[in-house]
Protein backbone atom coordinates (compact mmCIF):
# COMPACT_ATOMS: atom_id res chain seq x y z
CA UNK A 1 0.00 0.00 0.00
CA UNK A 2 1.37 3.39 -0.99
CA UNK A 3 1.44 6.32 1.58
CA UNK A 4 -1.48 8.00 -0.49
CA UNK A 5 -3.53 5.03 0.11
CA UNK A 6 -2.74 5.09 3.08
CA UNK A 7 -4.22 8.20 3.70
CA UNK A 8 -7.05 7.11 2.05
CA UNK A 9 -8.11 4.41 3.92
CA UNK A 10 -7.57 5.94 7.18
CA UNK A 11 -10.01 8.07 6.63
CA UNK A 12 -12.95 5.37 6.65
CA UNK A 13 -10.97 3.39 9.08
CA UNK A 14 -10.81 5.84 11.85
CA UNK A 15 -14.39 6.85 11.23
CA UNK A 16 -15.70 3.56 11.90
CA UNK A 17 -13.35 2.99 14.94
CA UNK A 18 -14.87 6.08 16.43
CA UNK A 19 -18.37 4.08 17.00
CA UNK A 20 -16.60 1.31 19.06
CA UNK A 21 -16.94 3.47 22.18
CA UNK A 22 -20.71 4.75 21.70
CA UNK A 23 -22.79 4.17 24.42
CA UNK A 24 -26.16 5.26 25.01
CA UNK A 25 -27.68 8.69 26.31
CA UNK A 26 -31.03 7.65 27.67
CA UNK A 27 -32.15 11.09 26.68
CA UNK A 28 -29.99 12.37 29.99
CA UNK A 29 -27.48 14.49 27.43
CA UNK A 30 -24.73 12.48 29.44
CA UNK A 31 -21.89 13.86 26.78
CA UNK A 32 -20.22 10.58 26.83
CA UNK A 33 -23.22 8.09 27.48
CA UNK A 34 -24.63 6.34 30.27
CA UNK A 35 -22.56 2.90 31.10
CA UNK A 36 -23.95 -0.56 32.08
CA UNK A 37 -24.03 0.33 35.41
CA UNK A 38 -25.28 3.74 35.70
CA UNK A 39 -28.22 2.31 33.33
CA UNK A 40 -29.18 -0.30 35.71
CA UNK A 41 -28.53 2.50 38.74
CA UNK A 42 -31.12 4.60 36.95
CA UNK A 43 -33.61 1.87 35.99
CA UNK A 44 -33.43 0.11 39.56
CA UNK A 45 -34.52 3.25 40.87
CA UNK A 46 -37.61 3.66 38.37
CA UNK A 47 -40.29 1.56 39.86
CA UNK A 48 -42.36 0.97 36.96
CA UNK A 49 -38.78 0.30 35.28
CA UNK A 50 -37.99 -2.09 38.15
CA UNK A 51 -40.89 -3.62 38.43
CA UNK A 52 -40.96 -4.26 34.40
CA UNK A 53 -37.52 -5.47 34.15
CA UNK A 54 -36.07 -3.34 32.28
CA UNK A 55 -32.85 -3.19 34.05
CA UNK A 56 -31.70 -6.11 32.22
CA UNK A 57 -28.20 -5.91 30.85
CA UNK A 58 -29.93 -7.05 27.28
CA UNK A 59 -32.14 -3.95 27.16
CA UNK A 60 -29.00 -1.49 27.35
CA UNK A 61 -27.31 -3.76 25.01
CA UNK A 62 -30.27 -3.37 22.51
CA UNK A 63 -30.40 0.40 22.84
CA UNK A 64 -26.68 0.24 22.62
CA UNK A 65 -26.87 -1.33 19.30
CA UNK A 66 -29.64 0.96 17.86
CA UNK A 67 -27.77 3.68 18.69
CA UNK A 68 -24.71 2.57 17.43
CA UNK A 69 -25.78 1.37 14.05
CA UNK A 70 -26.87 4.83 13.47
CA UNK A 71 -23.38 6.10 14.20
CA UNK A 72 -21.71 3.69 12.37
CA UNK A 73 -23.37 4.98 9.32
CA UNK A 74 -23.12 8.69 10.56
CA UNK A 75 -19.30 7.98 10.99
CA UNK A 76 -19.04 6.04 7.48
CA UNK A 77 -20.57 9.21 6.24
CA UNK A 78 -18.08 11.50 7.39
CA UNK A 79 -15.18 9.13 6.24
CA UNK A 80 -16.34 8.73 2.60
CA UNK A 81 -16.95 12.94 2.36
CA UNK A 82 -13.58 13.33 3.44
CA UNK A 83 -12.14 10.52 1.65
CA UNK A 84 -13.96 11.92 -1.64
CA UNK A 85 -12.69 15.44 -1.39
CA UNK A 86 -9.46 14.25 -0.63
CA UNK A 87 -9.46 12.10 -3.79
CA UNK A 88 -10.48 14.76 -6.23
CA UNK A 89 -7.86 17.62 -4.63
CA UNK A 90 -5.17 14.91 -5.60
CA UNK A 91 -6.21 13.52 -8.64
CA UNK A 92 -6.90 17.45 -9.85
CA UNK A 93 -4.03 19.11 -8.02
CA UNK A 94 -6.29 21.00 -6.04
CA UNK A 95 -5.89 23.52 -3.15
CA UNK A 96 -7.30 23.45 0.06
CA UNK A 97 -9.04 25.99 -0.87
CA UNK A 98 -10.28 25.05 -4.27
CA UNK A 99 -12.09 22.17 -2.60
CA UNK A 100 -14.01 23.96 -0.16
CA UNK A 101 -17.17 25.67 -0.60
CA UNK A 102 -19.60 27.91 1.61
CA UNK A 103 -21.89 30.83 1.25
CA UNK A 104 -23.66 32.65 3.74
CA UNK A 105 -27.46 33.15 4.48
CA UNK A 106 -28.98 35.93 6.72
CA UNK A 107 -31.14 35.30 9.33
CA UNK A 108 -33.68 36.84 11.09
CA UNK A 109 -32.62 39.78 13.57
CA UNK A 110 -29.61 40.38 10.43
CA UNK A 111 -27.19 37.68 11.69
CA UNK A 112 -25.63 35.67 9.03
CA UNK A 113 -24.71 31.99 8.75
CA UNK A 114 -22.61 29.59 7.02
CA UNK A 115 -23.87 26.42 5.09
CA UNK A 116 -21.12 24.67 3.62
CA UNK A 117 -21.27 21.88 0.67
CA UNK A 118 -18.37 18.92 0.75
CA UNK A 119 -16.60 19.31 -2.29
CA UNK A 120 -15.67 21.83 -4.82
CA UNK A 121 -13.96 21.05 -8.54
CA UNK A 122 -13.74 24.64 -9.93
CA UNK A 123 -12.94 24.11 -13.32
CA UNK A 124 -10.75 26.92 -14.41
CA UNK A 125 -8.06 25.72 -11.49
CA UNK A 126 -7.78 22.07 -12.86
CA UNK A 127 -4.02 22.46 -15.08
CA UNK A 128 -4.51 19.17 -16.36
CA UNK A 129 -6.01 20.09 -19.74
CA UNK A 130 -7.62 17.07 -20.58
CA UNK A 131 -9.13 16.53 -17.34
CA UNK A 132 -10.25 19.79 -17.34
CA UNK A 133 -12.07 19.17 -21.02
CA UNK A 134 -13.14 16.49 -19.18
CA UNK A 135 -15.01 17.94 -16.19
CA UNK A 136 -16.52 20.41 -18.47
CA UNK A 137 -18.07 18.24 -20.70
CA UNK A 138 -19.18 16.38 -17.37
CA UNK A 139 -20.76 19.37 -16.64
CA UNK A 140 -22.69 20.03 -19.77
CA UNK A 141 -24.10 16.64 -20.71
CA UNK A 142 -25.53 16.38 -16.66
CA UNK A 143 -27.13 19.97 -17.20
CA UNK A 144 -28.26 18.64 -20.47
CA UNK A 145 -29.72 15.11 -18.75
CA UNK A 146 -31.34 17.72 -16.59
CA UNK A 147 -32.91 20.24 -18.66
CA UNK A 148 -31.13 23.03 -17.63
CA UNK A 149 -31.66 26.26 -19.82
CA UNK A 150 -28.53 26.23 -22.44
CA UNK A 151 -27.78 29.68 -21.14
CA UNK A 152 -27.60 28.79 -17.72
CA UNK A 153 -25.67 25.74 -18.35
CA UNK A 154 -23.06 27.62 -19.90
CA UNK A 155 -22.28 29.89 -17.28
CA UNK A 156 -21.19 26.81 -14.97
CA UNK A 157 -17.83 27.13 -14.09
CA UNK A 158 -17.42 24.21 -11.73
CA UNK A 159 -19.27 21.24 -9.86
CA UNK A 160 -20.09 21.29 -5.81
CA UNK A 161 -20.60 17.91 -3.85
CA UNK A 162 -23.09 16.60 -1.51
CA UNK A 163 -21.44 13.63 -0.71
CA UNK A 164 -23.32 10.39 1.27
CA UNK A 165 -23.01 6.85 2.44
CA UNK A 166 -26.39 6.57 1.20
CA UNK A 167 -29.91 8.42 1.91
CA UNK A 168 -33.19 6.61 3.15
CA UNK A 169 -34.05 9.33 5.19
CA UNK A 170 -37.14 11.12 4.30
CA UNK A 171 -36.61 13.95 6.31
CA UNK A 172 -37.75 17.14 4.78
CA UNK A 173 -36.10 19.60 6.34
CA UNK A 174 -33.07 18.26 5.25
CA UNK A 175 -34.16 18.22 1.67
CA UNK A 176 -35.36 21.49 1.58
CA UNK A 177 -31.94 22.72 2.60
CA UNK A 178 -30.27 20.83 0.19
CA UNK A 179 -32.60 22.13 -2.55
CA UNK A 180 -31.82 25.79 -1.29
CA UNK A 181 -28.14 24.97 -1.34
CA UNK A 182 -28.76 23.99 -5.34
CA UNK A 183 -30.43 26.95 -6.20
CA UNK A 184 -27.74 29.23 -4.55
CA UNK A 185 -25.22 27.03 -6.43
CA UNK A 186 -26.19 27.95 -9.56
CA UNK A 187 -26.20 31.70 -8.62
CA UNK A 188 -22.55 30.66 -8.19
CA UNK A 189 -22.36 29.12 -11.73
CA UNK A 190 -21.73 25.75 -9.72
CA UNK A 191 -23.61 22.38 -11.06
CA UNK A 192 -24.91 20.87 -8.09
CA UNK A 193 -24.56 17.00 -7.32
CA UNK A 194 -25.45 14.33 -4.63
CA UNK A 195 -22.58 11.82 -5.29
CA UNK A 196 -24.01 8.59 -3.13
CA UNK A 197 -21.61 5.97 -2.85
CA UNK A 198 -24.28 2.99 -2.18
CA UNK A 199 -26.99 2.44 -3.90
CA UNK A 200 -29.12 2.77 -0.92
CA UNK A 201 -31.35 6.32 -1.96
CA UNK A 202 -35.31 6.48 -1.80
CA UNK A 203 -37.08 6.72 -5.13
CA UNK A 204 -38.94 9.49 -3.80
CA UNK A 205 -35.88 10.97 -3.01
CA UNK A 206 -33.81 10.72 -6.20
CA UNK A 207 -36.85 11.81 -7.75
CA UNK A 208 -37.54 14.82 -6.02
CA UNK A 209 -33.35 15.79 -6.16
CA UNK A 210 -33.57 15.38 -10.04
CA UNK A 211 -36.58 17.58 -10.27
CA UNK A 212 -34.92 20.62 -8.65
CA UNK A 213 -31.73 20.24 -10.99
CA UNK A 214 -28.98 18.20 -8.95
CA UNK A 215 -26.97 16.15 -10.80
CA UNK A 216 -27.12 12.28 -8.78
CA UNK A 217 -24.47 9.86 -8.65
CA UNK A 218 -25.16 6.45 -7.01
CA UNK A 219 -23.01 3.24 -6.49
CA UNK A 220 -24.03 1.68 -9.08
CA UNK A 221 -21.38 -0.57 -10.72
CA UNK A 222 -22.81 -2.01 -13.44
CA UNK A 223 -23.88 1.65 -14.72
CA UNK A 224 -21.15 2.78 -17.16
CA UNK A 225 -22.50 6.57 -17.46
CA UNK A 226 -20.08 9.20 -15.44
CA UNK A 227 -23.43 11.37 -15.25
CA UNK A 228 -25.19 8.09 -13.38
CA UNK A 229 -22.71 6.24 -11.37
CA UNK A 230 -20.20 7.81 -9.10
CA UNK A 231 -17.64 5.15 -9.53
CA UNK A 232 -18.05 5.68 -13.66
CA UNK A 233 -17.43 9.37 -12.86
CA UNK A 234 -14.31 8.92 -10.52
CA UNK A 235 -12.98 6.49 -13.27
CA UNK A 236 -13.51 8.05 -15.98
CA UNK A 237 -13.77 12.05 -15.27
CA UNK A 238 -11.49 12.47 -12.25
CA UNK A 239 -9.32 9.37 -12.54
CA UNK A 240 -9.61 7.65 -9.95
CA UNK A 241 -10.94 4.06 -9.30
CA UNK A 242 -12.41 4.75 -6.63
CA UNK A 243 -14.35 1.72 -6.78
CA UNK A 244 -11.33 -0.69 -7.31
CA UNK A 245 -9.82 1.19 -3.94
CA UNK A 246 -12.87 -0.38 -2.13
CA UNK A 247 -12.71 -3.32 -3.27
CA UNK A 248 -9.04 -4.04 -2.71
CA UNK A 249 -9.55 -2.93 0.85
CA UNK A 250 -12.51 -4.43 1.48
CA UNK A 251 -11.47 -7.02 4.08
CA UNK A 252 -9.90 -4.35 6.04
CA UNK A 253 -13.22 -2.34 5.69
CA UNK A 254 -15.63 -5.85 6.99
CA UNK A 255 -13.01 -6.34 9.78
CA UNK A 256 -13.00 -2.77 11.25
CA UNK A 257 -16.93 -2.97 10.78
CA UNK A 258 -17.36 -6.69 12.32
CA UNK A 259 -15.13 -5.64 15.53
CA UNK A 260 -17.75 -2.51 15.82
CA UNK A 261 -20.71 -4.34 15.76
CA UNK A 262 -19.36 -7.12 18.19
CA UNK A 263 -18.52 -4.29 20.64
CA UNK A 264 -22.07 -2.59 20.25
CA UNK A 265 -24.06 -5.47 20.26
CA UNK A 266 -22.53 -6.43 23.70
CA UNK A 267 -23.60 -4.95 26.92
CA UNK A 268 -20.52 -4.30 28.03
Amino acid sequence: MDQQEQEYLAYIVNAIRICANYRPKFGHGARKGISLSQFQEMYRNDPFYSWMGLDNPLMYAAHKAAGGMTSVYRQIGIGCENLFRRVVQNSLSLSDEDVKWSYKVKKAGGKTRTLYLDARIPTDSVTNIPKRKAIRKWISNCAADLDVSSRVAKTLQGVVFEVRQGYKSKDSKRQNADIANAATAYTKAYLPCVAILSLQIDDDIAFRYRNEKWALLTGNTAESSPQKSLYAFMRDVIGYDLAAFFHRYSATLKEEVNTVLVKLLSSQ
